[in-house]
């Protein structure tokens, strides 16, 4: 067997296939890659569906599910969208939407991310019209009950409106008109576009702070719905709603109906028609006086014709006769009245004085000055109590020291010294009680009454003593 070289290359005598190599896709890597693909692919596409498992999140996006028969597919509706719609979206509501199909990633699930959205049938503006009148019906935002009766005869009336339409010059004609004597206020506002809700809220509100205004008129031309579209916005309603002082709405034509239609106290087909129902009662009035006032002038002209007739026919004498006794009883009259009316002026000031005088006695009778010199007598009368007091116990308590003295001075041995007795002391201090304290040679002191001595004892009591020792001591 020849040996092998060991620099010769070595032979792969294996029979192993060779391996292929394979790419191993991180979950995230993969899933951006499908997300991009997709993406791409269905950047803008409709989707037509009904809404299920509508979710709104408290960050204003809102998440719900598109399904029909035989598919669903989730989607988002961020907040920015969602705050574009036109209507509410809700459970059940078969709509279009626009969007882009894209992955969650966290979820690994396809969603079509919405930018837009319109319900399938009826127009976005009539859904949001009637979804809101529902719901504003619902609160009862539109109760009868809730609503104000205008003012009979207001003085001021607030107008709010564009300053450049028909809308103003036809209100302002038939005010003047019907009513001259009515001031007339106008707030000027947009009328339609995206800032017309903010400038009719701020309107009613500032007419509502300045007390100028006795009812407001809320007003504009006829329309589309989309032009109608800030008389149809919530913020209006619940501005309507909140207006302490009455609102009459007069939006379009006849044949027009808003929210705000239904939220105002009173509805006018017309702002004309508006001008004439607050002017209606001062009208009718005015009316009703000219109507009087031609009745009162023909009868007082028939009136006098008759007088004059009568006059023709009496003689000068029994006129001039009647004349003078009609003009004497009301002589007689006017000096009754008169006196009924100095009566009931004096009556009235007689109430007055006698509720004065009333006044004056209570006022005295809470007189402070008299209330001072009571509680002065009073105050005397307790100090005069307190003197007695003070001798009666300073005489106890003098008599009662005198006795403790007594006592005290019947018990104090210099009393039993003054009576002859002697105290006698040892060289201590020492009371001698007995001849056994003492011996022969001790010191002892002597007390009297008067003072005191010092002596020597010479022989203790157990020894007995010579007769002249004896008297000595008896001397001492």
């Amino acid at each position: 067997m020849t040996p092998l070289n060991p620099l010769a290359p070595q032979l792969d005598l294996s029979f192993e296939e060779p391996r292929t190599s394979r790419r191993v896709w991180p979950v995230r890597e993969l899933v951006g890659q499908v997300r991009d693909l997709v993406e791409q692919e269905y950047g803008d596409v409709w989707v037509e569906g009904e809404i299920s498992n509508f979710r709104p999140a408290p960050s204003g996006h809102v998440y719900f599910t598109l399904k029909d028969a035989d598919a669903q597919l989730p989607v988002v509706l961020f907040r920015r969208q969602a705050m574009l719609l036109r209507f509410r979206p809700e459970e059940g509501l078969h709509v279009l939407v626009r969007g882009r199909v894209s992955v969650y990633e966290q979820r690994g699930q396809m969603q079509l991310v919405a930018e837009t959205m319109e319900p399938v049938g009826a127009g976005s503006l009539q859904l949001a019209f009637e979804q809101l009148k529902a719901r504003l019906k619902a609160e009862g935002l539109f109760d009868a009950a809730r609503k104000q009766a205008l003012p009979a005869f207001p003085r001021t009336v607030g107008i709010v409106t564009s300053p450049t339409g028909a809308v103003i010059r036809d209100f302002l004609n038939i005010v003047g008109r019907r009513h001259s004597g009515l001031s007339v206020l106008i707030y000027p506002v947009s009328v339609q576009g995206d800032a017309a809700p903010a400038e009719i809220d701020a309107a009613l509100a500032e007419l509502n702070a300045c007390g100028l205004v006795d009812v407001i008129v809320l007003a504009r031309g006829g329309g589309s719905l989309e032009d109608l579209a800030a008389f149809n916005s919530e913020r209006v309603a619940r501005a309507i709603a909140a207006s302490r002082l009455p609102v009459v709405s007069a939006i379009g034509h006849e044949t027009d109906f808003t929210i705000a239609d239904f939220a105002a106290d009173l509805r006018a087909p017309t702002p004309s028609a508006a001008a004439e129902l607050i002017t209606e009662a001062q009208h009718k009035i005015a009316e009703h006086l000219a109507s009087q006032s031609h009745r009162l002038d023909r009868a007082a002209r028939f009136q006098l014709l008759q007088a004059r007739q009568r006059l023709t026919r009496l003689p000068v004498s029994r006129a001039e006769g009647r004349m003078a006794a009609l003009l004497r009883r009301l002589e007689q009259r006017l000096d009754d009245l008169g006196f009924r009316l100095l009566e009931a002026m004096n009556e009235p000031l007689r109430q007055s004085q006698r509720h004065v005088g009333d006044l004056t006695a209570a006022v005295l009778r809470k007189d402070p000055r008299q209330n001072l010199g009571l509680a002065r007598e009073r105050l005397a009368a307790c100090r005069t109590r307190i003197d007695r007091s003070l001798e009666r116990t300073l005489h106890r308590a003098t008599a009662r020291l005198s006795a403790l003295e007594g006592r005290l001075h019947s018990l104090s041995p210099l009393a039993v010294l003054q009576r002859g007795y002697a105290l006698v002391l040892d060289a201590e201090g020492t009371v001698v009680r007995s001849a056994a304290q003492v011996a022969a040679g001790d010191k002892v002191v002597t007390r009297l009454s008067d003072g005191a001595f010092i002596s020597r004892v010479e022989q203790s009591a157990t020894q007995e003593a010579p007769p002249n020792k004896q008297r000595k001591k008896r001397d001492l």
